[in-house]
């Protein structure tokens, strides 16, 4: 009612402006005749924003159920949501996506019709996540690879200033790790807290092989295994403090000191 009766006050403007001040009866009744002659077309641009208000409030309805079918895993569910025009980069209140949800539970073919269908990999929610950040820091090796494929940000970092390289070095994600540097994401960078892969691999790891085979693939790649904390520890340093005595001899053999 309000948008109709804007829509006549703007009409009856229009008319005033085109006859003389002195005139009103004859304003009046040009008013009439135009309200008459433009009535369908304001009912029309009124009816046009209700169909907008509708599809809006179906739309978010289907966001809600990709969301919930993503994050469970149902592949058919979701890829039926998406046949009938459901968001693909819906939001819920924590900023997840669907293709988030689907990353954190390695729900691998939900992620690939959710890629398919134009999901954004680089998306971040609430805590700074993006798809291709949680698939690195959570070893989802074959998400991982989709989202390399589709433009990953390389320089993106989490909500520690890290990229996606150094928690995969950390929690001993071999084949990610490796993935990531082939990628060329930077094996030298330094996140809030002051540690690069290689650090936070001795600092935070256990020392074992998979950790070992890591080292020498950041070596490999270019790590400088010299490049101290914030506390002035060294790579090598930190090694001979946590015991990790066969990470001790990689780095040696590569000029550490």
């Amino acid at each position: 009612m309000r948008r109709t009766s804007f829509a006549r006050a703007w009409v009856y403007l229009l008319a005033l402006a085109a006859l003389p001040v002195a005139n009103p009866v004859s304003a009046e009744l040009a008013l009439r005749r135009i309200s008459t002659r433009d009535q369908p077309h304001i009912e029309a641009a009124n009816a046009t924003t209700e169909q907008a208000h509708v599809r809006a409030v179906g739309a978010k309805t289907l966001g809600q159920q990709l969301l919930k079918f993503a994050a469970s895993g149902d592949e058919l569910a979701v890829r039926k949501l998406l046949a009938r025009g459901a968001p693909v980069n819906a939001r819920d209140a924590d900023g997840n996506t669907p293709l988030l949800l689907a990353t954190a539970a390695n729900h691998v073919e939900v992620a690939r019709s959710l890629i398919s269908a134009g999901a954004d990999v680089n998306l971040k929610n609430q805590q700074q996540d993006s798809a291709f950040l949680l698939a690195g820091a959570s070893g989802r090796l074959e998400i991982l690879r989709m989202t390399l494929s589709r433009k990953a940000d390389l320089k993106s970092t989490n909500r520690y200033g890290g990229t996606a390289l150094i928690p995969a070095c950390e929690r001993g994600h071999v084949e990610v790790a490796k993935t990531l540097m082939e990628a060329g994401v930077d094996v030298n960078h330094v996140n809030n807290l002051g540690w690069t892969c290689l650090l936070e691999a001795i600092e935070l790891g256990n020392g074992g092989e998979a950790h070992q085979q890591i080292v020498r693939d950041v070596i490999a790649a270019g790590a400088d295994v010299n490049l101290a904390d914030k506390n002035g520890q060294t790579p090598l340093a930190l090694a001979n403090k946590r015991g990790q005595t066969a990470i001790a001899g990689l780095l040696t053999a590569a000029g550490a000191r």
